[in-house]
């Protein structure tokens, strides 16, 4: 069996699609559910973030494996087959634990070096294991990925190259102002009560706003999160909560909002926005012409880009150089492409640049076809996997905008607020994509280089602990077998020597159980050994052919390992 990852990020994906991607926890456990159902999947877990979704199984065939998991991943997010495929990337063995391990330690996060994906990473095994869709393999891999992002933590300084999504937005918000001088004496309304918005409150406390005011679905978890706030030692801030329905006049007050639910739709539309804003200064809010330098979008699509040829400079976003002679799979969390033909790869280029493609007629697709596009996924992912990251647009220039009196930060996917907000004058809007745009430009720390040398040897290291272990039930076989021929030899010895006596019957059969000892010491050490390197599977192959031991044994043994550790990971702690 083997690892295969499958999935789209912010890396690979404009926000618009990963926003209609996204999964409800619902759709998680059917997802995950669905997948160990299927025929190539024996385990599976979803790591579903505000810009990753990624579906993670242990496969016994990668092309089935491909397309099985893509196919699925389309089922489940709504997103038809043929628009997801474009942006989804495949990792498999190694490259797929490597991919993890760069996930855990904030590499390939929206903002370097942010911490939070441990605790996604957490939650995402703790359900896996719940719906028993965990084996061996996953729990190793996603145990030791936040063993690999704690010491990326602790022995670099990852933290000091990114912050949390909330300290970057407030950052972005603040526009190069000091985040605790421009949030000073300011009145915050936090939507939602979960853990992104509680870091939320708990962020803005600490940056010295002088009221926070919690509004949830939930009345009893805003309260909860308000008494939290309010009894916190660090800080003297107000805290209360209100019902939804208290949203509106509450942004009329507020001098900043932010808004993260698990709402499917909009939780603040334009309209309300507008609204709001008009009760605070008493007139009519418009549309701004321009951005005004400000870190959100204006809401104004950059013009298509002109049709290109493939090979060429001018305008193409792709380094189409480097797709020819890129081998293996994307290893760093870039964009991975795969299946794609060179007319595709330029419109995906222009697609992913303005927002907008020219979709083909769904009409014309037939299962067919559908089958033919997870058949190049697949074959092409094996051969040819890395698609530059794409180019940005140029920013739009426009005339200076009203500096704004209600900033608004939107960290949930799918958003909660209206995009049309960015073209509101009066309003600062930061969300998920803007995000993404902004954090393109963060410089990244030195740091980083000691990171991915940790995650470069810790992939060596699972890659090695997992062949050994691969191998561990064929010699405990081999050993088994040698033991019972033992036992076979000293038997027939006792038919045929009745006379002698225990003590020479012992010393017999310890000589006989020597013998075989230092016979099969060496070579199973070595083979162990062997077998952890690189390449090294096909050792337990060899093994069984050799000694002609019986599959069905070698799977009792492995069968045994795995229902022992299986009992102990769920008698302690994920």
């Amino acid at each position: 069996m083997s690892l295969l990852v499958v999935g789209l990020s912010h890396r690979s994906a404009p926000v618009s699609v990963l926003e209609r991607a996204a999964l409800t926890a619902d759709a998680q456990l059917k997802l995950v559910q669905d997948t160990v159902a299927a025929e190539p999947a024996t385990e599976a877990a979803v790591l579903a973030t505000c810009n990753r979704i990624e579906l993670y199984a242990d496969v016994d065939k990668f092309h089935a494996g491909v397309a099985e998991l893509s196919t699925l991943l389309a089922r489940h997010s709504g997103v038809g087959l043929e628009e997801l495929t474009p942006y989804l990337y495949v990792h498999y063995e190694d490259r797929a634990v490597h991919h993890l391990f760069s996930v855990a330690c904030g590499l390939d996060s929206m903002v370097v070096g942010e911490g939070q994906i441990l605790g996604q990473i957490k939650d995402s095994l703790a359900r896996a294991q719940e719906l028993h869709t965990a084996g061996r393999l996953l729990n190793d891999l996603f145990q030791q990925a936040l063993r690999v992002g704690k010491r990326a933590h602790s022995e670099t300084g990852i933290d000091r190259a990114g912050q949390s999504l909330v300290t970057f937005g407030l950052e972005q918000l603040a526009a190069g102002t000091d985040v605790q001088a421009w949030a000073k004496g300011k009145k915050a309304l936090v939507i939602g009560a979960g853990s992104m918005s509680s870091l939320a409150a708990a962020t803005l406390a600490r940056a010295g706003v002088a009221e926070v005011v919690i509004a949830n679905r939930t009345q009893d978890r805003a309260e909860r999160l308000a008494q939290i706030l309010g009894e916190a030692a660090e800080t003297d801030v107000r805290a209360r909560a209100v019902s939804m329905d208290a949203v509106a006049p509450e942004l009329t007050r507020a001098d900043i909002a932010v808004s993260c639910t698990g709402a499917t739709g909009l939780v603040l539309t334009a309209a309300a926005i507008a609204g709001a804003v008009e009760g605070r200064t008493g007139e009519p809010t418009a549309a701004a012409d321009g951005d005004g330098g400000t870190p959100a979008r204006t809401g104004v699509r950059p013009a298509p880009l002109p049709p290109t040829s493939i090979g060429t400079d001018d305008g193409c976003p792709l380094d189409l150089s480097a797709v020819q002679g890129a081998t293996g799979f994307s290893v760093m969390g870039e964009a991975a492409v795969a299946g794609i033909d060179a007319a595709t790869l330029e419109q995906h280029g222009a697609w992913v640049d303005n927002g907008t493609v020219d979709r083909r007629d769904a009409a014309r697709r037939t299962p067919e076809a559908d089958a033919e596009l997870i058949t190049a996924l697949a074959a092409t992912a094996a051969t040819v996997g890395r698609i530059p990251e794409r180019r940005r647009p140029e920013p739009v220039t426009g005339t200076s905008r009203p500096a704004p009196v209600l900033f608004l930060l939107d960290l949930a996917m799918p958003r909660d607020v209206d995009a049309a907000v960015h073209r509101l004058a009066g309003v600062r809007l930061v969300d998920i994509e803007s995000l993404a745009e902004a954090s393109a430009d963060a410089p990244m720390a030195a740091d980083v280089d000691q990171v991915r040398r940790i995650v470069s040897d810790e992939v060596n290291a699972f890659g090695a602990a997992q062949r050994a272990a691969h191998i561990t039930p064929t010699v405990v076989a081999l050993r088994t077998m040698a033991a019972d021929v033992v036992a076979g030899e000293i038997a027939r010895l006792d038919g045929r020597l009745p006379d002698l006596d225990d003590r020479q019957r012992g010393e017999i059969r310890q000589a006989v159980h020597r013998v075989v000892d230092k016979l099969l010491h060496a070579p199973t050490v070595r083979v162990k050994q062997l077998a952890a390197e690189p390449g090294g599977a096909g050792y337990a192959d060899a093994l069984r052919t050799l000694f002609d031991l019986d599959p069905e044994t070698v799977a009792a043994v492995s069968r045994a390992g795995d229902s022992t550790e299986n009992e102990a990971r769920n008698r302690g702690p994920a």
